[in-house]
C-alpha cells in the first residue's frame, strides 16, 4: 500500500504533459515520418495545419477523414497515403493535439 501511495505521489509531482504524450502517439503512429511540429517535411508542419483550420468547427472531422482516406492537392502535389492503422480514439487525440499547435 505504501508503494502505491509513493507511486501516485510521484505521478502527481512529475506529470506527463498532454502534448508530450500526444507527440509520442503521433510518432508511434508514423505521423512524424512526414510531418513536424513547426517545419515542413514531406507534408505541412502541424503549426501550419492548425493555422489553416483555426476557427473551423468541422476541422476535427475534416482532418479525421483526410488522414483515413489520404489525398493530395491541399498542401501540394505529394499525396498523403491513407492511414487506417491508428485507432479512432488515438487519431482523435492526435488531431486535437495538432489543432492546438501555435
Amino acid at each position: 500500500m505504501k508503494l502505491l501511495v509513493l507511486i501516485a505521489s510521484a505521478m502527481l509531482a512529475f506529470p506527463v504533459s498532454a502534448s508530450q504524450s500526444n507527440e509520442e502517439l503521433a510518432e508511434k503512429s508514423g505521423c512524424l515520418g512526414c510531418h513536424s511540429i513547426d517545419e515542413k517535411v514531406v507534408g505541412p508542419s502541424y503549426v501550419d495545419v492548425a493555422a489553416k483550420y483555426k476557427g473551423q468547427k468541422d476541422a476535427p472531422s475534416v482532418l479525421f477523414q483526410k488522414v483515413r482516406t489520404g489525398g493530395s492537392g491541399v498542401w501540394g502535389t505529394v499525396a498523403m497515403p491513407p492511414n487506417k492503422k491508428v485507432s479512432d480514439k488515438d487519431l482523435k487525440k492526435i488531431i486535437a493535439w495538432i489543432l492546438a499547435q501555435k
